[in-house]
């Protein structure tokens, strides 16, 4: 086994930066409460207004305050759609629109209000992973669908396993102009691509820290200034009364470093990405036969490449790869454990064969030339063989079926 690592999952979870490493352990000393009023708690409190003002900048909130810190993406997606529940219950608006390839948190909450009898839409996708623009007005129009006028549009950034950027202003035009709220999971947009809140006209947005170099355990959620919202965890008076709990100080502030320093890196990451992630493109459609790029061609992350292998199964090249010391992904880590083929390729059109023989490469900040050149050297045996392993089962199975 080679003895080198290459780490090409990314999108998962990325590594802390060394300046957040060391900014966060100075900061230990940093502990006293932040909601405490003594001197020792008016600077960590200091400190994390400090935080909240460079996530603001990351995705162009003017105001700070628009930014709630949570604990992660899950529960920042999860306080709107609890918002959305608490809406609906009383409101003349209940219809939900989201879209077929939305994560997993998102779908299982909307799912949720469906549960409750919320009238809920998973918008489709065509076979590059854009939503139906066409289905999207025909659902917010009440005279044309069914389930009455709509109370939120929610539709992510970017995508996880296939990276198709949506066109988030279209999408949040359309849906004010039909008088409903608008939210956007933009965990796998930050650091990667410009996000602005205020241009894109939101009043929801959802982060995590972890993806952008930064500790796990932290994320956040734009609130729009005026735009309802009721607690998901309740308690104290912290995060304007909206997300109770102790500050934690340490992820908060790494939190902040690492927005600041993704801020400052966008446009030179983002172009050095690029290039990598088309040379390994090139390489695989060069190398490899009888492939197919998932994902839109252009309007798509900088970062991500998701490719499927007819005749060959997701699993075993995600662990042919890893005895390679290549780590990938089959799709959404957080659907690693789940055996059905992934249900963002599915809503792209690609039947289950070839959503099981799927890989997700996601590139970060310390990728390689090498570490590419690397994977198209392992990679295409590895291929081979295990088209060849499953030629062989299959003509074995053909053959014993005929003996039956």
């Amino acid at each position: 086994m080679d003895s080198r690592f290459v780490y090409m999952d990314y999108n998962a979870t990325t590594p802390l930066r060394d300046e957040v490493k060391s900014r966060m352990v100075e900061d230990f000393e940093v502990y006293a409460n932040a909601s405490s009023l003594h001197e020792a708690g008016r600077r960590a409190r200091d400190r994390v207004e400090k935080a909240r003002g460079k996530v603001a900048t990351l995705i162009g909130a003017r105001e700070p305050q628009t930014v709630l810190f949570t604990s992660g993406g899950s529960e920042s997606n999860n306080t709107v759609y609890n918002t959305m529940y608490d809406l609906g219950r009383s409101g003349p608006r209940r219809k939900v629109i989201t879209s077929a390839i939305e994560h997993p948190c998102v779908m299982n909450a909307a799912r949720r209000l469906a549960d409750e009898g919320f009238p809920v839409v998973f918008l489709g996708v065509d076979g590059e992973g854009r939503i139906d623009m066409a289905q999207l007005e025909r659902e917010l129009d009440p005279s044309r669908s069914i389930g009455g006028p709509t109370l939120l549009v929610s539709v992510m950034a970017a995508n996880n396993e296939i990276g198709t950027v949506q066109d988030i202003v279209s999408i949040a035009r359309a849906a004010k102009a039909a008088g409903a709220l608008v939210h956007t999971d933009a965990v796998q947009a930050a650091g990667k691509m410009p996000i602005d809140v205020e241009a894109w006209g939101l009043d929801y947005l959802t982060l995590s820290c972890h993806k952008i170099y930064g500790p796990k355990g932290v994320g956040a959620l734009y609130v729009r200034k005026g735009a309802p919202i009721d607690p998901l965890i309740r308690g104290g008076h912290q995060e304007l009364g909206v997300r109770a709990g102790t500050y934690n100080n340490q992820g908060i502030f790494g939190f902040g470093l690492a927005a600041e320093l993704a801020s400052a890196d966008l446009e030179l990451f983002a172009r050095r990405l690029r290039g990598l992630r088309e040379r390994l493109r090139a390489g695989i459609e060069r190398s490899v036969p009888d492939i197919r790029v998932n994902g839109h061609p252009t309007e798509v992350l900088p970062n991500t490449l998701n490719v499927s292998f007819p005749g060959a199964e997701g699993e075993a090249i995600l662990l042919s790869l890893d005895l390679e010391g290549i780590e990938v992904s089959t799709g959404s880590a957080c659907a690693s454990g789940s055996l059905e083929p992934s249900h963002v390729l599915m809503a792209t059109g690609v039947g289950p064969e070839l959503a099981h023989g799927s890989i997700r490469f996601s590139l970060g900040r310390l990728s390689t030339e090498d570490e590419v050149d690397y994977v198209l050297e392992k990679l295409p045996p590895i291929i081979e063989r295990l088209r060849r392993i499953s030629t062989v089962s299959s003509s074995k199975a053909v053959q014993a079926a005929c003996r039956d």
